[in-house]
Order: C-alpha cells, then structure tokens, then sequence
C-alpha cells in the first residue's frame, strides 16, 4: 500500500474525474490520499472529497500565492473547518518568491496565521517553498513551537537545509522530480533523508514522474516515484512502501 500524502484531486482539472482516478490509484496500489486545499474552493472541494470517500483526509489552508486575496473572513471559516475530523493539518501553506514577487508582506502574514494555528489545533504544517527556503526556515523559527510537526512538501531546497528542517521537527516527501534523469539535488536529497521522516507524494497533477514527464499527473503514477527511490536506498519496493505509508500514517495521526 502507498499513501499520496499531498494530491490535489481537488483541483479543477482533476476533481471532474476524482472517482475514476481514485479506482486506477487504488488498483496501481496508492490507497490512501492526503488531499491538499489551497485557496477557498480547493477548501470546500476536498471536505466534499473527504466525506464521500473512506481513505481520502485533507489539509486545510491558504496558498502563498492566495495570500493577497485572503479576506479576514477566509481566516475565521479556515478555523471553524479545521474542526472536520478528516481535516489532519493545514496548508498549503508557505512562502513562493516565484510566482508572486510583489506580496511578500501579505505571503508572511498569512503564513503565520497558519503557523499559529497549527501550534493551537497541534495539527501538523504542510508547507510550500520556493525561492524562499531562507525566510519559510526564519518563520518556523519564529513562530512554530518545537512540537508542532510538518511536512516539507516536494521538497526542493538543497541537501545542507534538510537538516535544517528535520531540526524544526519537520518530515521531507518527494515528488515526481527525483525519478528525472538530470535531478541530481532531488537524488541527493534522497539520500539524506532519515527514513523515519521520510515521505512520498504525487502533487498531481503537476510534476509527474518518468516516464510521463509532461503529462498531467495522477495518484495512479506514485509507484514510480516510490520505485526509483527504494532502489537508490536500496530497499525492496515492500520495504520502502511500508515505511512511507507509517510515516504519513504517524505524522497525520491516522489509525488505519
């Protein structure tokens, strides 16, 4: 069993089709998924996803990038989800210096928001970074408290920060990238990661990994990702797959 510990089956593109790419995850053998929200929609879509299917949980949050169209009200309905008892953290949140260059202010406020809240609710953080890997680290600093828990989603900072991070009480998962044949910081990586913080993902249906680089991604394709790592730790498939699926299961304090 493998568990997709961040899809967004409830983006646009991929909710339409959730019940069938759900079936073909579960035959390939991803079984269980950690659906992500990302602004107020994705929110609503996967409580609706969570409630009608058994192995679907969530997280709930705001996107760096919807940080500038968060309103206080947003802020006060995040609250009241967290409440759902599928609702196993929150996020995705972060900071991206990619996409929005011009909110950085906003990007930190919200952010912190939801730091806070994960330190109130001690529901764990699923964090975004890009092109900020030195600010969302001076954030956790700051403002996380030491048990508060978290996940490094697709994690595309250097090897000399996992380290960091793992320090910050916080788990690594890896994406589609790893399995590319020029991914050499993303194999790195792999190879650094503790196996008890170790955590794998699809991020569909973005990223998807070889041999469908390009293609829109889907749960379905975690194998390859799960396939490529074992064999760089030299771990049989069984071996690694376990190991994944325990850690998603412990950090979201899920009792399958």
């Amino acid at each position: 069993m493998l568990f997709d510990s961040h899809v967004h089956l409830n983006d646009s593109d991929l909710f339409p089709i959730a019940e069938e790419l759900i079936q073909r995850a579960i035959q390939a053998g991803t079984t269980h998924f950690h659906v992500i929200g990302y602004d107020v929609v994705t929110n609503l879509r996967a409580i609706e996803l969570a409630n009608k299917y058994p192995t679907v949980y969530m997280a709930l949050g705001y996107h760096p990038t919807a940080a500038k169209d968060i309103l206080p009200a947003d802020l006060h309905l995040l609250e009241e989800q967290l409440l759902h008892p599928k609702c196993v953290a929150i996020g995705e949140c972060g900071l991206d210096y990619y996409w929005d260059k011009e909110n950085e202010q906003i990007q930190k406020s919200v952010f912190q928001f939801q730091i806070e809240l994960a330190n109130k609710t001690k529901k764990p953080l699923v964090i975004h970074m890009r092109d900020s890997a030195h600010d969302t680290l001076e954030m956790l600093k700051k403002y996380k408290h030491s048990s508060t828990q978290g996940i490094m989603h697709c994690y595309s900072g250097s090897v000399e920060m996992v380290r960091d991070f793992l320090d910050q009480n916080m788990y690594i998962s890896l994406a589609g990238p790893v399995t590319f044949k020029n991914a050499r910081v993303p194999k790195e990586v792999a190879m650094h990661i503790p196996m008890d913080r170790f955590l794998i993902e699809t991020d569909s249906p973005w990223l998807a990994p070889m041999p469908y680089r390009g293609k829109q991604n889907e749960p379905s394709y975690l194998p390859y990702i799960a396939q490529e790592i074992a064999s760089m730790r030299n771990l049989s498939y069984e071996e690694f797959a376990q190991i994944t699926f325990e850690n998603t299961c412990r950090l979201l304090k899920i009792s399958i």
